[in-house]
């Protein structure tokens, strides 16, 4: 079964290949760690470049044991504990060293890789506890947390790298985050793209950039270049975004 976004079918073998990709981004990063590095501040208030790395390191091995326990015919937590341990294990994780970290989320990238490597083409929809889905939403969820949180990390990727495919699948994630009361519309300026949320009846403010900057913006980052806001015609500030779906 393929994962649809509205502006591309993108079969779940060939979201496994882009985050192959992106691991192998990461994975190339990690011999550069340094002391000093890992202490600066990330792009996520209060979080320094360990606290990302530690979290991109739980949550890829918590959505690798999503997909090992659903090929077992099992249901089980993301993690043992819940909210509470994942928090913990994320300030854990943050305060060993460099090299320590490094090994650490390198084992966990390994471990992803062979978990979703067991995945076969019946499997995708295969029942798993995150968010009462199927293996192919816990596959999207590495995905968007392994590319966001890279960007997070302040390592050198930025939103202008994501894929374009990730955009788009991005941004019908984070559908519910537009506000309410108005009818949202972003415009790609390089591709013919528009994406409307919101009634139609309400008033319009239309938010103009590149897809990439878009979708950074919809999920709460820096876009890296300027968004053009308008309502009415005139000129406004970029809108409040709701929560994180």
């Amino acid at each position: 079964m393929a994962v649809t976004t509205s502006a591309h079918t993108l079969p779940p073998e060939a979201v496994r290949e882009r985050i192959e990709a992106g691991q192998a981004r990461l994975r190339a990063l990690l011999p550069g760690l340094t002391e000093a590095g890992i202490r600066e501040p990330s792009e996520l208030p209060g979080w320094s470049r360990a606290h990302v790395l530690a979290h991109i390191e739980g949550i890829g091995l918590a959505m690798a044991r999503q997909a090992r326990h659903a090929l077992r015919g099992e249901l089980i937590e993301p993690y043992d504990g819940g909210r509470p341990a994942r928090a913990a294990g994320i300030e854990a994780g943050s305060r060993r060293d460099a090299a320590a970290l490094g090994r650490a989320v390198a084992a966990a990238l390994d471990e992803a890789s062979a978990a979703w490597a067991a995945v076969g083409p019946a499997d995708w929809s295969r029942p798993v506890h995150y968010r009462d889905g199927d293996l192919r939403t816990a596959l999207l969820c590495w995905w968007r947390e392994l590319e966001i949180h890279l960007v997070d990390a302040g390592m050198g990727h930025g939103p202008q790298d994501w894929p374009r495919e990730l955009c788009h699948h991005l941004l019908d994630h984070l559908a519910p985050r537009a506000p309410h009361g108005l009818h949202l519309v972003l415009e790609a300026t390089d591709e013919p793209s528009a994406r409307p949320f919101g009634p139609q009846g309400a008033p319009t403010v239309t938010v103009r950039g590149p897809l990439t900057a878009l979708t950074a913006w919809m999920a709460g980052r820096a876009p890296g270049r300027p968004l053009d806001c308008r309502r009415a015609g005139a000129t406004v500030p970029l809108p409040e975004l709701l929560d994180w779906p």
